[in-house]
């Protein structure tokens, strides 16, 4: 058939067990993670769209040499799959600076669009219809209000716990009105944290109510320990609350994002599904879930090539690809 003579077909296989190198070195699992390499992978933009849920069925690599045109003169960078909060921010500057020009609204947008495709994929809103989006005051809960306006379109009934709303940007109030014209709803963190007078209560509530949970409440950028409301809402997002499957947008909230869960006895959310945003960071190495993404489809290669990063490769128009199994 068509697939059996397309051309390059027997080149992909030939190098499918190099590709697995590259990720176990990267990931320093391999003893050769030490060596210093001038390749690096980055999205390749190329293809064509094959499905609307927007992300890729599994990782490819694509492959280019830092020294080439696309990434510039930057010398050797040692390979990686993760990166520090200290990274994450630079990068986010340096995407919204005057070299790449991109506004947050934008880098929001393409987060909060690969989240929801994410979601799509996980969780279709045949089996997973009612989905609720508790969203913090920063960009992370930005990202979730994005996504609820997508899984909105994408058939579920979405509602959206909001709290502490953000005034220092016009973009959120702009994104609570959209979702306000689309009559989804918003709940009050009370209504969640506090609708009985017992924990069995509480339990009950989220469960059935809620096929599926979006944790946008706090992101990279978040220090300390939550106050209210946001550490009522996160405790019941624990296992011992017996929470609905959680989908943590970039970083499970509660999670120090350079070590993972750091709470006493390990005792945070454990999310079955995390979509890290541009690319994983140190603390998703311990994630345990069963699903890890990368979405936020948006790093220019030369900025992947400064910082090292091997990434796996998005197929067509999609906007999320699965990581390799880290386990």
């Amino acid at each position: 058939n068509e697939t059996k003579t397309r051309p390059g077909l027997g080149m992909r296989a030939t190098c499918a067990s190099a590709r697995s190198a590259l990720f176990r070195r990267a990931r320093g699992s391999d003893p050769r993670a030490s060596r210093r390499a001038r390749g690096v992978a980055v999205a390749h933009r190329s293809g064509e769209p094959d499905g609307a849920a927007g992300f890729a069925r599994g990782p490819t690599i694509s492959r280019r040499r830092i020294g080439s045109s696309a990434a510039g003169d930057a010398g050797e960078v040692s390979m990686t799959t993760h990166i520090s909060a200290a990274q994450a921010a630079e990068i986010d500057a340096k995407l919204m600076g005057p070299e790449y020009g991109f506004t947050l609204e934008q880098l929001m947008e393409l987060a909060g669009l690969s989240v929801a495709a994410a979601t799509r994929e996980v969780y279709p809103p045949k089996t997973h219809g009612r989905v609720l989006c508790v969203c913090g005051p920063g960009n992370n809960g930005g990202d979730g209000l994005v996504a609820a306006r997508h899984l909105f379109h994408f058939g579920y009934d979405v509602s959206v716990c909001y709290p502490k709303r953000s005034g220092r940007e016009p973009i959120y109030a702009r994104l609570v009105t959209q979702l306000e014209t689309l009559g989804v709803s918003f709940v009050d963190a009370a209504a969640l944290t506090s609708p009985g007078a017992d924990d069995d209560e509480q339990k009950k509530t989220l469960a059935t109510s809620y096929d599926v949970v979006l944790d946008g409440v706090f992101g990279f950028s978040f220090a300390g320990s939550p106050r209210a409301p946001f550490d009522a809402l996160l405790d019941l997002l624990t296992p011992a609350r017996s929470p609905p499957p959680i989908v943590a947008i970039d970083v499970p909230s509660g999670w120090s994002v350079d070590e993972g869960d750091a709470s006493p006895g390990k005792s945070g959310a454990r999310p079955d599904t995390l979509v890290s945003l541009t690319a994983p960071k140190l603390g998703s190495k311990t994630f345990e879930g069963a699903h890890h993404f990368v979405g936020g489809r948006f790093l220019p290669p030369k900025l992947a090539a400064e910082y090292g990063l091997v990434l796996p490769e998005y197929e067509g128009a999609n906007q999320c690809v699965r990581m390799p199994s880290e386990r």
